[in-house]
């Protein structure tokens, strides 16, 4: 176990080369951040990132998937797609897809807004989500389900729900910086440990 250990850090000191479902730069760049992130100040090794980006299925469907589940299955869709036609061409295969939750708590329903990153890779696969935002009740009030997936603020064009609903302090990239860098911990956990962990 030791010496696969090695060797799959031998393969990764020439640097991590990413397929990204979609060609989004706010995906492309938040998985590149998450990467640099990882290696470079958790690891303190300096790795080259290159991310690729892949045309994978349908286009993105429109408005939002209307919970974790379906937001999880779409993005494992589409990296296992990937996986599929490519092989092992890159070292790992990465779906982002923002989504929305609801949780009902004292008769109120509450509706939040969040991002589920999948990696897969030869060590397995790992998921990981951003932080959630609420939508404001007094947006989504007595909307049906149809229509709250297309009653949250903001466009892909001017940041993103996240970017409207916290006043630009969040934005996409960032959400999808933290889903990516969260699944990337969980994939390599008990194996490529933080130098803050030691």
């Amino acid at each position: 176990m030791i010496n696969d250990h090695k060797s799959f850090w031998q393969r990764l000191q020439s640097g991590v080369e990413v397929a990204v479902a979609g060609t989004s730069s706010d995906s492309l760049l938040g998985v590149r951040d998450a990467f640099i992130r990882f290696f470079h100040d958790g690891l303190d090794r300096t790795v080259s990132v290159a991310v690729v980006p892949q045309t994978v299925g349908d286009p993105p469907p429109i408005g939002l998937p209307y919970t974790d589940e379906e937001t999880l299955r779409l993005a494992q869709q589409r990296v296992r797609e990937m996986e599929k036609r490519l092989a092992d061409t890159y070292h790992f295969y990465i779906a982002t897809e923002g989504g929305l939750s609801s949780i009902e708590l004292d008769g109120t329903m509450r509706y939040f807004v969040r991002n589920w990153t999948v990696v897969r890779g030869v060590l397995g696969e790992a998921w990981g989500s951003s932080g959630s935002v609420q939508i404001p009740e007094r947006i989504v009030a007595g909307l049906d389900q149809a229509q709250i997936e297309f009653a949250v603020p903001g466009t892909r064009r001017s940041g993103g729900m996240l970017r409207s609903l916290t006043g630009g302090l969040e934005t996409r990239r960032k959400a999808i910086s933290q889903s990516t860098l969260l699944a990337i911990s969980s994939l390599f956990y008990g194996i490529l440990e933080s130098r803050h962990n030691r």
